[in-house]
Parts: structure tokens; sequence; C-alpha cells
């Protein structure tokens, strides 16, 4: 741009002042054909640019509203899961204490199954006691009775029927036949000191055989307190072995429960972290896609406002081109430049102005209602100059002109390196996605 800068001007310094065959008009028109050509080429490239900038803004917001729905999609799904483990943990809490409290259950009941397990071998070993005892007896006395009528004294047979009348499990009808008994066989007028009166005939066959059934009785019976007692060990062991099973896996159940938990609340720890990472994610990706939104507006906007500045201004440049054109500047050069090419430089100045500065003004006037529709410093500057000094200050107007389309275009080269830069970031964040 800065070579065509010095170049265009230097080209018309050299034809106002060499007094060359091109006229200075005709210079004009080429210089100003060649900003002509050079606006529609930079506004091409503007055009280029922007596409690229564009596409730049559609692939960006695509990915991004990409992102920003698959994040709410994993709020969702975190959510779930953060929502699951709570229940997940409660469940398991409320089947813990479950377990403790079946645990301390069975506890008091083995303890109390102990007891009474203690009080029924308190009882049973009283009542086999008893059973031996009364057994023992019996069998004395039938023992006696028998032999009552060869050898023995009748004290002795006395006193062995009398001490059946203490056993504890001796029936109410068998203590009255022994009182009768007793009653029946004690010698009468027999004193202390006379001697012992031997036994008389036997005579209480039955009492014998009273006291045989009462020993049967005695035996069958205890015989099925023993098989009694041994069935309650074997459902005491049983139970015991049984309760302490259900202990031993309630135990189990509530530390694997427990360990469960652990696990659960650490999980629905870590999905919150999660679910914060997300959202914050989520929330920086919506922010950069509404500042993105906003920055490709504005330059959407600003890019079809210069598109249309341009436009208008290369509209107003090729109409002045045509005024300069004219048939009355063109022939007039024509008609009279090359025979005073001969005259001092001051008539030649003299002869440019007079034949060419009422469509150089022509074209200054249309330039500056052109910048007032336009609201284009550039063409009003332009149009200032040319009325001013239609020939010495052209090339002034058109270095402005240049050094203003080169300014514009360091300024989309600016715009260019930010939109590279940005699509490096954005392939950079894929990359890294």
């Amino acid at each position: 741009m800065k070579v065509a800068v010095g170049t265009l001007a230097l080209a018309m310094v050299s034809a106002v002042a060499s007094g060359a065959s091109v006229t200075p008009v005709q210079k004009v028109i080429e210089l100003m054909e060649g900003m002509l050509q050079k606006g529609k080429t930079e506004k091409h490239n503007e055009e280029v640019q922007y596409a690229a900038y564009q596409q730049f803004c559609q692939d960006t917001s695509v990915e991004k509203q990409r992102t920003i729905k698959e994040a709410a999609d994993s709020i969702l799904q975190i959510q779930a899961e953060i929502q699951k483990n709570a229940a997940d943990a409660k469940r398991l809490t409320k089947e813990v204490a479950g377990h403790d409290s079946d645990i301390n259950t069975w506890t008091g009941d083995i303890q109390a199954a102990k007891k009474v397990r203690a009080q029924e071998r308190v009882d049973f070993a009283k009542t086999h006691a008893d059973y031996s005892e009364s057994i023992d007896a019996l069998e004395r006395a039938i023992d006696v009775l028998k032999q009552q009528a060869h050898d023995r004294a009748q004290a002795a047979s006395f006193v062995q029927v009398s001490a059946l009348k203490r056993l504890k499990l001796l029936p109410d009808e068998a203590r009255r036949t022994i009182d009768e008994f007793l009653q029946e066989d004690q010698p009468s007028g027999l004193d202390v000191a006379a001697p012992e009166a031997y036994g008389y005939e036997f005579q209480s066959q039955g009492v014998v055989d009273m006291l045989a059934k009462l020993l049967d009785k005695f035996v069958a019976e205890r015989t099925t307190l023993e098989k009694e007692e041994a069935n309650k060990k074997h459902a005491f062991a049983v139970l015991i072995q049984d309760l302490e099973a259900q202990i031993e896996e309630a135990t189990k159940d509530s530390s694997d429960k427990t360990q469960i938990k652990a696990k659960k609340l650490e999980a629905g720890a870590s999905a919150k972290s999660d679910l914060k990472q997300t959202a914050d994610m989520k929330d920086a990706d919506e922010a950069y896609l509404s500042d993105l939104t906003a920055t490709c507006d504005k330059k959407a906007t600003d890019f079809t406002s210069r598109q249309a500045l341009r436009a208008e201004e290369l509209e107003a440049v090729a109409k002045a081109i045509e005024i300069i054109k004219g048939q009355a500047v063109s022939g007039n050069a024509a008609k009279h430049l090359p025979s005073f090419l001969h005259r001092r430089g001051t008539s030649l100045a003299a002869l440019r102005a007079e034949a060419q500065g009422r469509e150089l003004l022509r074209a200054a006037r249309f330039l500056q209602g052109r910048a007032g529709q336009l609201d284009s410093r550039v063409l009003a500057a332009a149009a200032e100059r040319m009325a001013m000094d239609p020939f010495a200050k052209v090339k002034r107007m058109l270095k402005d002109l240049l050094i203003r389309l080169m300014e514009e275009a360091n300024e989309e080269a600016d715009h260019k390196g930010w939109c590279d830069a940005e699509l490096s970031t954005n392939e950079q964040t894929r990359k890294e996605k």
C-alpha cells in the first residue's frame, strides 16, 4: 500500500511538473481509476476476510452450543447420581440401624435363653433327685416288706415303710394307704424296754403291689424327665447356634453396608464437585458464547456499514471520474495542451486552470454532495481540496485517500490476526476436550 501511494504520488508530481504530452486531467483520471480499482480490490478482500471470520463465528458458536448442551446433559446426569447416592446412603443407614437393632434383640434373646436354661437345669436336677430318692426308697420298702415274714424284725419294716411318707412325690392316696397299713401292723402292748418282736406272718401283699406300681411310675416319669431334659438341652443349643449365626450374619451385613454407605457418600461428594465444575464450565461457555455472539453481530453490522460506505464511496469516485472524463475537460485538454507545450510553465499552468477548472469544480461539488449524503469525511476532504486548488492540491487529496485506504488495510490486517488467533484458540480448546 505504501509503495503504491509513493508510486502514484511520484507519478502525479512528475506529470504536473514535467509538462509531458499526457495532460494533468488524464493523469488524475488514471490515478483515480487506480484508486477505484484498489478500492474494489480491498472491498473484495474485506468480503473474503469477513467470510472467514463469519465462518469462525458459526463454527465456534456451533461448537459452544454443543458443549453447553453436553454440559447441561451432564448436569442432569450428575444431579441424578447425587440424588441416587443420597437415597442409597439414607436407605443403608436405615438398614444398618435395623441390623443393629436385630443384633441387640438377638443378644438379649441369648441372655434370656441362657437364664431360662440355667433355671431348667436347676429344676431338672432337683426333680431328678426327688425321683431318684423316691425310687430308691420304694425299692428298699418293697424289699423289706417282702422279707418281713421271714427274718426281719417288725420294727425294721415299720421304719422303711414309714420313711415313704416323707417322699415329696408320694401321692396322697398312697400316703393314706401306708398310714392304714402302719396302724394295722403295729404290735399291741409293745413298750420300749420289751425285747424286739419278730415279724409275724406276711400280710401286706396289697401294699407291696401298690408300692411296686409307684416304683414303675416313678421310674417311667424319671425317664421321661431325662428325655425332656435332653430335648431342652438340644433345643437350647440349636437356639443359641441359630441366634449366634443370625448375629454373625447381621454383623457382617451391617459392616458391609456401612462400607457401601461410606462409598456412596464419597461418590456423592465427588459428584457434587463434578457438578460444580461442570456448571462453572457451562457458565463460562455460555458467557463466551454470549460475548462471541455480541462481537460477531457487531462485526457483522460494522462490516455491512463499511461495505455500504465503500460501495457508495466507490460509486462517488466513479461518478467523479465520469465527470472529469466529460467531453469538455477531455476535449479541451486534447485540443489546447499539445499546441502550447513550447510555452513557459506559467502559461501552461494558466491554460490548465482555465480549460479544466470548471469540470474539476463540478466534480468537487458532486463529491461534496455525496460526502454529505454518506457522511464520508474522505469524500468531503477531497471535494474541499479540489475546490480550493484543483491542480496543485489534487495530489495531496489523492495521497490522503490512499493513506486512508492503507489505514483501513492495516485495520483489516489486525482484524485478520485476531480472527486467526481466535481460530487457533478454538482449535486448541477442541484438542484439549
